[in-house]
């Protein structure tokens, strides 16, 4: 069975029919199961076209329509609304078929976003779907089909669990369905890749200090678990899924504490299952957690019991692999990986747990990092379109998309930040350089050009205190921004009402600058002269509002590492400014123990920025700190994957905040970049490495859009030895100044240190 992209049916003859009686607005509801009976005289060149309100799983005589979890995946389903068409001619049979569906809430109707809310899209539950064999409709969803909602599955919800009561799987109580006129319009083949169940792991069952009976599957991971166990018709197991122990070594769910969302149900990642006599092997169908851990309640005897953790992602297979000489560092990347995973569930999102948002500001900061990972292309593509549905008629681009929150001040005013907006032009060009395919660029040409004109009409207000600055009109101090957001030792709250008051100029206007500066680069690869040459007039102007605003003439002045991490990455800076606040700039993280204060928007630059211009040693210092905030705290705490916020178990224990979200993962980029040195810029390979003796030895592999890049270099007493493998002409630069231009194979360079 195969599944097959970009293809809808020539003509619908499917109507949309919902299994329902009555739709309960609030109570979660029990899956529907609709099937109908068919009969065939050929089963070959037979598709499936399929799609709902909620989420499906569909099986053929039996036996499950591919491997898609979670389908038909997310969107903004008001506007766009995914189908599937699998090839089915294995699982027919000549004569009489059954195709039953199972409908569950999902992102259509479950709980959904950073508020929690039900019903966003509606308070329905549709089918869609057309067989057809040799492009000739055989079966359609439409009246004849018959649903049910006493099925096992009693409760379902994407974020709060799922009941099941295994009892139930022979169902008995069958009624008719209901025509819906909902339409084709929004309808759209798929053009990414599916969700899939990817690694497995085995748990161990452990007894906590207060007597509760948890199983430690040793990853954080976003997914479901299976449960194996013999047990008595009735009797019930109840899981609780949670991402750690807390400061006594009890199982907790305090870190993602929903708060006001309690009101909707919370989060409490729970599975209840009642058994069938004997065997029971189960797994959810319409949920996913974000857990390393979970608690058991039940009186069932667990002696044989098998629990099995699934991480659940899309597609996308592993790319970048990295290995050195501290395993610390080797954990790191291994973490950073699994928070990718935990994320990239159809789109990219923050966190597995507590929002599961698609916000701009997190994509934007990872992508340069995630291309290296894994073959996250279609995944970045899809999501791109989801902004560009979001995106306002003024051109802002939403901080979330897609959008899935309603009303309130979230919604509302604070919207369009810089840097998080700016990843509409941030996305596509990295993309662009690491796929060097033009048609990322096409696509989203219209959504960047609408977001610059956004930025530029923001620019015209300008606030009091900034009106004596002569490139006003370029400075962007008005305007709702998270600034550098979650700064060590700063108070995000108090800096966001600060921002809110006297704008985040520092922030904003190199953003502007920056897309500004893309955006020429792109007008020109795009065969687009006159915008070529007005972005770059943008560009220029924003650099010197942002110079007169921000410097004393290119000299900083700031404790906040930020504030020169970000107009060296930028390019903000000329000439002899350039080294002057690199050498400021490692003389702060000195001062500060080696510990950086950067926040989300600056630290994915930070070790680059440093290594670039003089300071590696500074930078490996940062990389291998071990105290907080540094990367290797986490690490030492028995961390697996990557916190939202440095301290998010604190020396004392206690938890807080999302333990599974990728964007400090960031400086992962670097050892691949920079530690290894392989970069690839729209075809054209460059291999500049910065090693560290603190390091021993490092070695990278990307398995590139161009072919596989290998990078490693090792100490061995007064020697420097590099080993490069390169599938096109490449650039190499080594440490000591010594250059060479080498056609594709393998090389192999010694420096005497």
């Amino acid at each position: 069975m195969s599944w097959i992209q970009n293809e809808l049916p020539a003509v619908w003859r499917a109507k949309w029919i919902d299994p329902e009686l009555s739709h309960d607005k609030e109570q979660r509801q029990p899956a529907s199961v609709l099937r109908r009976s068919f009969t065939v005289e050929s089963t070959e060149n037979a598709r499936l076209f399929i799609t709902c309100h909620g989420l499906y799983e569909a099986r053929l005589n039996g036996q499950r329509v591919g491997e898609f979890v979670l389908a038909p995946g997310t969107g903004d389903y008001s506007k766009r609304l995914t189908m599937q068409c699998y090839e089915v001619s294995e699982l027919l049979r000549t004569g009489e078929n059954e195709l039953t569906v199972t409908l569950g809430d999902g992102w259509y109707r479950g709980c959904v976003g950073i508020d929690g809310l039900r019903n966003y899209y509606g308070d329905d539950l549709a089918l869609l779907c057309q067989l057809e064999i040799d492009g000739k409709a055989v079966l359609c969803s439409d009246e004849r089909w018959e649903a049910s909602q006493q099925g096992p599955v009693r409760e379902n919800d994407l974020q709060q669990g799922e009941n099941c009561d295994a009892r139930l799987e022979e169902i008995r109580d069958w009624h008719g369905v209901t025509l819906q006129n909902f339409g084709y319009a929004n309808l759209a083949p798929t053009e990414s890749v599916p969700i899939l169940e990817q690694e497995r792991f085995p748990g161990k069952i452990i007894t906590t200090p207060n007597g509760e009976t948890v199983i430690d599957f040793g990853q954080n991971l976003a997914g479901y678990t299976e449960l194996r166990i013999t047990a008595r018709a009735g009797q019930t197991i109840t899981l609780w899924h949670g991402e750690t122990l807390d400061e006594n070594g009890n199982f907790t769910q305090k870190n993602f504490d929903p708060g006001d969302r309690n009101q909707n149900g919370g989060i409490p990642q729970k599975i209840t299952y009642v058994c069938k006599e004997g065997l029971n092997v189960y797994k959810p169908r319409f949920t996913i957690f974000g857990f390393r851990y979970v608690k058991v309640e039940t009186d069932i005897d667990l002696t044989g019991a098998e629990f099995t953790a699934i991480a659940i992602y899309s597609q996308m297979p592993q790319s970048g692999f990295f290995e050195c000489g501290n395993a610390d560092v080797n954990r790191l990347f291994l973490n950073s990986l699994w928070s990718m995973r935990s994320n990239f569930c159809d789109i990219p999102t923050d966190c597995p747990t507590r929002e599961r948002a698609g916000w701009t500001g997190d994509a934007g900061a990872f992508a340069p990092t995630a291309v290296y990972l894994a073959d996250c292309y279609p995944v970045l593509r899809k999501w791109l379109g989801e902004c560009r549905m979001a995106q306002g008629e003024d051109g802002l681009v939403q901080n979330i998309a897609p959008v899935n929150n309603k009303g309130g001040m979230i919604s509302n005013m604070l919207q369009g930040s810089a840097g998080w907006g700016d990843a509409c032009v941030l996305v596509p060009w990295v993309l662009y350089e690491a796929y060097g395919d033009k048609t990322i660029l096409k696509e989203n040409y219209d959504m960047m050009r609408r977001w610059l004109a956004f930025c530029e009409k923001r620019a015209q207000k300008t606030r009091p205190h900034n009106l004596l600055n002569p490139y006003k009109k370029y400075l962007v101090d008005e305007g709702f921004h998270f600034g550098e957001w979650c700064q060590p030792d700063v108070d995000n709250t108090e800096a966001m009402k600060k921002t809110m008051m006297l704008g985040a100029p520092e922030v904003a206007t190199a953003y502007y600058f920056r897309s500004a500066s893309l955006m020429a680069q792109i007008a020109e690869i795009l065969g687009k002269p006159e915008d070529a040459k007005q972005y770059a007039e943008i560009a220029e102007n924003a650099k010197k509002a942002y110079r007169h605003t921000c410097t004393k003439n290119g000299k900083i002045s700031s404790d906040r590492q930020c504030e020169y991490v970000r107009p060296i990455a930028f390019r903000l800076l000329d000439g002899e400014e350039v080294k002057a606040a690199a050498d400021d700039l490692a003389a702060l993280v000195e001062k500060n123990g080696y510990h950086l204060n950067t926040g989300f928007l600056s630290t994915p630059d930070l070790c680059r920025v440093l290594a670039d211009n003089g300071h590696a040693d500074t930078a490996y210092k940062l990389l291998l700190q071990e105290d907080c905030p540094g990367w290797l705290y986490a690490v030492k705490r028995g961390a697996t994957t990557i916190w939202e916020t440095w301290d998010g178990v604190r020396p004392d224990g206690t938890v807080h905040d999302s333990l599974n979200h990728y964007s400090y993962g960031a400086v992962i980029g670097w050892l691949f970049s920079g530690v290894c040195g392989i970069e690839l810029k729209a075809g054209a390979l460059t291999i500049k490495p910065h090693p560290g003796r603190e390091l021993g030895y490092a070695k990278a592999e990307w398995r590139s859009p161009v072919g596989t890049i290998s990078s490693a270099w090792h100490y061995e007493g007064d020697k420097l030895s590099f080993d490069m493998n390169v599938p096109v002409p490449a650039s190499i630069e080594l440490p000591n100044g010594e250059k060479h231009e080498v056609t594709e194979g393998e090389h192999h360079y010694e420096i005497l240190l």
